[in-house]
């Protein structure tokens, strides 16, 4: 059988203009890449011991594509599968985080010498000092905030299409329960005190190395005040009011369906 591989450029998926969208997650025949100068191509195992190994070909970012291909943002492949349970999309995900981290992980971060690959795993070594790395993974908390006459929180960061809105979001800290993140991003971005935080899901989320961990929670005091770095606005809505959301594929969405479902 010819060998398949996803080709990724950054955080998108290449395909050539006429490729079906069956070869989204399937891949693309690995004699395709001499197209592309000096593409990284290598293999890791799935996570799945069960499934094939994932071949990648990636693509220096600062590349252009040849004129008859495309890009295909991962973000927006993956409001074709679910949030959990899809191994296409898990392929896809790690495919994209590992290509991204390659790049970013060539030289050793202690001497800077050049790190080497160890075939078949997600690890790289340095051949003058003996460090290894290790994917980067930043996890972040996503939270549904409910009130007493179970409106949602939401809000509308300046780094979001005009008119969508999202859950409080923020990155975990040094020293720091995801508990605590939950706390103190929802006190910084919009002020107020929540409560009974509980967790729901999590999705790995490669742009460029998170995990999203989304719990829900209860509000307890405070005004709504946007912060006005991060958030533009913020406020209550109701199952019949709701703004435009985020895509499906996305946790936040999921939390979102969820909640209207009343699987909260």
């Amino acid at each position: 059988m010819d060998k398949r591989a996803f080709f990724i450029q950054g955080d998108s998926l290449l395909l050539p203009v006429n490729a079906p969208d069956s070869q989204i997650d399937s891949g693309l025949l690995i004699e395709l890449s001499k197209h592309f100068k000096n593409p990284d191509i290598f293999d890791i195992p799935a996570l799945d011991a069960s499934s094939g190994a994932i071949s990648v070909v990636s693509v220096p970012t600062t590349a252009v594509p040849p004129e008859n291909w495309k890009t295909i943002p991962v973000r927006s492949i993956l409001s074709m599968f679910s949030v959990s349970g899809s191994s296409s999309a898990n392929r896809i995900i790690r495919a994209c985080h590992i290509a991204q981290w390659r790049w970013n992980s060539r030289f050793c971060g202690t001497c800077g010498a050049k790190n080497e690959n160890i075939p078949m795993q997600t690890e790289r070594i340095c051949p003058k000092c003996g460090r290894t790395e290790f994917p980067r993974i930043c996890p972040a908390i996503i939270v549904l905030i409910t009130d007493d006459e179970n409106r949602i929180l939401l809000a509308h960061n300046k780094r979001f299409k005009a008119g969508v809105y999202s859950h409080i979001s923020g990155f975990n800290e040094a020293g720091e329960t995801l508990e605590e993140t939950v706390i103190r991003e929802t006190r910084e971005e919009v002020d107020i005190e929540v409560k009974d935080i509980v967790y729901i899901s999590s999705q790995p989320w490669p742009f460029p190395c998170s995990l999203m961990v989304g719990f829900k929670a209860r509000y307890s005091s405070g005004t709504i005040k946007p912060d006005g770095d991060e958030i533009e606005d913020a406020k209550w809505f109701t199952k019949n009011n709701l703004p435009n959301l985020p895509g499906e594929g996305s946790l936040s969405r999921y939390i979102i369906n969820r909640w209207i479902n009343e699987s909260l």
